[in-house]
């Protein structure tokens, strides 16, 4: 396969790249590497890249997506197999304080990368949904059948939007689309913004955690390693159109057009104050903890269904949280020297 990685020098795109070239495909990455977090952190990934012995199957493109001649003009020189976007402004907060930069990047860029892939006839595009995108809904564990109509962050509307909008281009143009709900991914060269990255650093420097929802938050921690065997998984299996679709009863998560959402995460919730008790043990320190209310935005649980998802792939997560820790630990004393 030749395949585009947007979002490349991004925690998931950075994992990604490398099972794609260590699997012998050819991989162009595409990411703005804006100041949202840490730059430093998104080059020293690409530089890890580029010291892979399969290196000469990569190349880096400095691009923004909401720049739609210069994706058009990297379409135009490539005849990509398959494209895979992970590219978009994360983080739910952020969202409440720049909400432009959504619109830009996770509306306007997702919106030139469809029309790249209708007008070069992509033979299968995998994009980055979010478990956000269930919001006020609490039935549990999340089903793709289940409601998802009431996000509590524009971030979380943004991700819907994108797979309404892959619907539209997969029934119009026969687009092979494929939607992945992402839930709390975490591992070694994770976002300096996510929680892991965030207590380890605050137990390493003495400093009080921020304990959302007094610890009673639940998620559904899903391991790096986990998420990419999933995505190369389903990157060879575009979707086909749904002969038992029913338009008098749509499931939403099937079409009679090429086009499929699936979950993807460990099929199991963890209360943060579990979470925090592992990453202590990890350490081999203590946390202080600073409890406070629930967040604008967030959502209290998260919990993700993966049945549709193994039916299709034979995916099963394998990495338990003890040991997905461990390793993020291992690789931030290392990475940090802390």
């Amino acid at each position: 396969m030749h395949v585009l990685v947007t979002g490349a020098a991004g925690f998931i795109g950075y994992h990604l790249v490398r099972r794609l070239l260590s699997l012998g495909h050819s991989v162009v990455g595409a990411d703005n590497c804006n100041d949202y977090y840490d730059v430093q952190l998104k080059k020293d990934r690409l530089a890890a890249l580029r010291a892979m012995p399969e290196a000469a199957s990569f190349r880096f493109e400095l691009l923004d997506l909401a720049n739609a001649p210069a994706l058009a003009d990297l379409f135009a020189r490539e005849n990509f197999s398959h494209v895979v976007n992970l590219a978009a402004q994360a983080g739910v907060r952020h969202s409440l304080e720049n909400p432009r930069s959504y619109v830009d990047s996770n509306l306007t860029g997702f919106a030139n990368l469809l029309e790249c892939c209708r007008r070069h006839k992509t033979g299968h595009l995998l994009f980055a949904s979010s478990s956000s995108v269930y919001g006020l809904n609490a039935a549990r564990p999340y089903a793709v059948e289940h409601n998802v109509d009431h996000p509590v962050s524009l971030y979380a509307a943004t991700k819907k939007s994108n797979e309404l909008m892959a619907h539209a281009y997969s029934h119009l143009f026969g687009i092979p689309c494929t939607g992945l709900r992402f839930f709390t991914v975490y591992g070694p060269w994770g976002r300096p913004d996510m929680a892991l990255h965030l207590f380890t650093t605050a137990i390493v420097r003495g400093e009080p955690l921020k304990v959302f929802n007094h610890g009673k938050m639940r998620r559904d921690f899903t391991y790096i390693d986990d998420i990419v065997e999933g995505l190369v998984r389903l990157l060879p299996l575009p979707p086909a159109p749904d002969p038992l679709f029913d338009p008098q009863n749509p499931h939403p998560g099937r079409s009679s057009a090429p086009w499929r959402i699936y979950n993807i995460g460990n099929n199991r919730t963890v209360e943060l104050n579990e979470f925090i008790t592992t990453l202590e043990d990890a350490l081999g320190m203590k946390a202080r903890k600073e409890f406070l209310p629930m967040q604008p935005g967030d959502v209290e649980a998260t919990w993700a269904d993966i049945d549709d998802l193994a039916a299709i792939t034979g995916f099963s997560p394998r990495t338990d949280l003890r040991e997905g820790i461990a390793r993020f630990v291992a690789w931030y004393k290392e990475y940090y020297k802390a």
